[in-house]
């Protein structure tokens, strides 16, 4: 069995449908009971079913995946317990993103940057997601943070995308 015809790859592309659709019940019909959600970048998240519905109904659903929003794979791994994606997505910052950049103002600015998303089954539904970026590169990309002096790569997402093309 591929990776993408995995029982785990089936239910995460159902659970990100519903995200992207701005469909919160459906969302949550995805995932267990008890679910968690950590995006590491931002330290946003929730804990439990109540806490992960308000993470999503204030944070995500129906506020992110603007319109040009593109989201490009770059490899999946899949196991009966768990499906990580390594992936790059592209938006622009023309409105506010809650778990992302909680608090911050619209830029304007387009944003290519990397994730690796970490998802968790259990009984056939999402357990939890683990969301790593690096949230230096991408204030560094949104002019909120000055790379200069720093040990800060803002492009990285196009260098990946880079190797990952020559591979």
């Amino acid at each position: 069995m591929t990776a993408e015809a995995s029982p785990a790859a089936a239910l995460f592309e159902v659970h990100m449908q519903a995200e992207i659709n701005g469909d919160l019940e459906s969302t949550m019909a995805t995932m267990v009971d008890d679910p968690h959600l950590l995006n590491l970048g931002s330290g946003t998240g929730g804990q439990g079913a109540e806490g992960v519905r308000t993470f999503y109904a204030t944070r995500l659903i129906g506020q992110f995946f603007p319109p040009d929003v593109e989201f490009i794979p770059i490899s999946r791994t899949v196991d009966g317990e768990r499906l990580v994606d390594e992936l790059v997505i592209r938006f622009t910052h023309n409105e506010p993103i809650g778990h992302l950049l909680p608090g911050v103002t619209p830029t304007g600015r387009r944003v290519e940057m990397a994730l690796v998303v970490i998802v968790g089954v259990r009984d056939d539904k999402v357990a939890y997601e683990h969301i790593y970026w690096d949230q230096a590169g991408l204030l560094a990309q949104l002019g909120l943070l000055d790379p200069a002096g720093l040990p800060i790569a803002p492009h990285t997402a196009d260098q990946l995308l880079s190797f990952t093309r020559q591979s």
